[in-house]
């Protein structure tokens, strides 16, 4: 630790807002599980965070969608909206905020940022021509778009897009060339990782258009001030989001002072250019801060097909989860994959997780560890003697992985962070394999107790540092090794917080029992 306090260490954390034309699905679970372990990694790790998700609610899709429903846009949005706050709650995320674009604090919001643009003289009155992908709320360039098989314009996303004329107001894109590559230059982790932020420096070296940024085709968003006929780009709307929930435009608050500019924004890979090219070209011209960081994860696939509603093979969220378990899913998510890169989702791959790492390797290792002391200490945490060189380099390595760990999950290398809590659990396999303490409850008792007792210390440790990406199964652990609440957070790593001996256990039970392989067949 650093010495400092929450009051002086903040992180704010955000996912996109989410769009509620559709059902949540594996994609928007994923997102918002890489935040949730960030948020509690940093709060464990004495930061005052802020967590933030949401739905995006305005603009023509959701306008179609909800005709298409027979119900008026509000009443549609409501209702979706209601289902990814369900999600969230069901995925034990811990977000602190939910916003929602259809608030009323919001249209307050967007209309200052997009006042701000107006007078700084980013925004003028023109028409606009060009191709629209009404499924991406986006515009592109001819030389973007690919023929289709019927003659249709197809959007590199796949979206079919359609031509469209009509007064349009646009913000000068086509003048943040320099400024946005030399804020590049300057700000070396704004994009990651690395390979997405080659995507976007290519992107606008390539040169920019000037971005429509509002509609009159359609209703279904914030008004433009001043000129009712039109309505916010749902981009530029959308995207405002993250300083309306930090109570923009009041600057002087004491919510947006101490948390933006954020910390990160994280984002699937098909969004990462409103993140990294128009948010911080949009901020900038309004006279505010831009983010820290974006990071663009990648894509699951389905058992090595790309997910499709038409093919059927969209992942509910919650029916991995009533099958295999919360916590369980949540590690292989977080373990499966190089956090950046697309992966795919098998079944066969999250029962061997299940099995190899969370009930041989850690589950196994508490349980019979707790269950020696049990036996041999009567449920009584033994007192340890003189410690050997296996002993502290047991100890040492489980409190060692601190610094590694804190630096992946800054960078985002979620499986890595994880990779470093394993090599403890491997090696505490070994320890007690080679220790023998079984072996030890005959020949020397008070050998078979210091041997106990470090294992026992190093359970804890490493209960202590699965808290982020598996919290219930983390405070189980914690119960069972009769560690206060008080005692859960980062400051309690090492040797200041031992374990003290002499304390009464509950009866250990398994964390993570084995999955039946025969039980996870379709």
């Amino acid at each position: 630790m650093s010495g400092q306090t929450s009051s002086d260490k903040t992180y704010y954390v955000t996912t996109p807002i989410y769009y509620v034309n559709d059902a949540p699905h594996i994609g928007h679970a994923y997102t918002t599980l890489a935040c949730d372990v960030l948020a509690r990694f940093k709060r464990l790790d004495g930061y005052d965070v802020y967590f933030l998700t949401g739905t995006d609610e305005h603009g023509q899709k959701v306008e179609k969608s909800a005709e298409a429903a027979g119900v008026d846009p509000q009443a549609f949005t409501d209702q979706v909206s209601q289902n990814f706050r369900e999600l969230a709650d069901f995925m034990n995320f811990s977000h602190d905020g939910f916003i929602r674009t259809t608030e009323p604090r919001h249209a307050v919001s967007s209309q200052a940022i997009w006042t701000a643009l107006k007078e700084n003289g980013h925004i003028y009155l023109g028409t606009y021509n060009g191709w629209y992908a009404v499924r991406d709320e986006a515009f592109y360039a001819e030389d973007e778009l690919t023929d289709g098989p019927d003659g249709k314009k197809i959007a590199p996303s796949g979206a079919e897009c359609e031509w469209v004329e009509e007064p349009s107001y646009f913000f000068d894109l086509s003048k943040w060339q320099e400024p946005l590559l030399k804020f590049y230059e300057e700000n070396p982790d704004f994009i990651a990782p690395k390979s997405r932020r080659n995507e976007v420096i290519s992107f606008v070296k390539g040169g920019m258009h000037d971005l429509s940024v509002s509609r009159t085709s359609f209703k279904w968003g914030v008004d433009v001030p001043g000129d009712e006929k039109h309505i916010m780009y749902v981009w530029l709307d959308a995207l405002t989001n993250y300083i309306t929930a930090v109570n923009y435009p009041d600057q002087e608050s004491s919510q947006y002072t101490k948390f933006w500019p954020a910390d990160l924004h994280m984002v699937g890979k098909d969004i990462l250019r409103f993140h990294a090219v128009y948010w911080p070209a949009f901020l900038i011209g309004a006279g505010l801060a831009p983010p820290k960081r974006i990071y663009a994860h990648g894509w699951w696939t389905n058992e090595g097909q790309k997910i499709s509603k038409s093919v059927g093979n969209v992942i509910d969220p919650r029916e991995i989860v009533e099958t295999y378990g919360l916590d369980q899913v949540r590690y292989f998510l977080m373990r499966e994959v190089p956090f950046g890169n697309d992966g795919d989702f098998s079944r066969k791959s999250v029962v061997s997780r299940i099995n190899s790492e969370l009930a041989n390797d850690l589950g196994n290792l508490a349980q019979r560890t707790l269950s020696m002391v049990g036996r041999y200490c009567e449920g009584v945490l033994p007192e340890p003697g003189a410690y050997t060189d296996a002993d502290t380099a047991m100890l040492k390595q489980a409190t060692a992985v601190m610094d590694a760990y804190r630096t992946h999950l800054d960078n985002q290398v979620f499986h890595e962070a994880l990779e470093t809590i394993w090599q403890v659990v491997r090696a505490a396999n070994a320890y007690v394999d080679q220790q023998a303490p079984w072996a030890l409850h005959k020949e020397d008792p008070a050998r078979r107790d210091t041997v106990l007792y470090v294992l026992a210390e190093t359970i804890r440790h490493l209960a202590l540092y699965i808290q982020p990406y598996m919290p219930d199964s983390a405070a189980v652990m914690l119960d069972q090794l009769d560690v206060p609440a008080d005692a859960r957070d980062f400051t309690h790593v090492g040797e200041g917080s031992a374990l003290t001996p002499g304390t009464t256990l509950p009866k250990p039970a398994p964390v993570f029992p084995r999955f039946v392989e025969e039980e996870s067949a379709n």
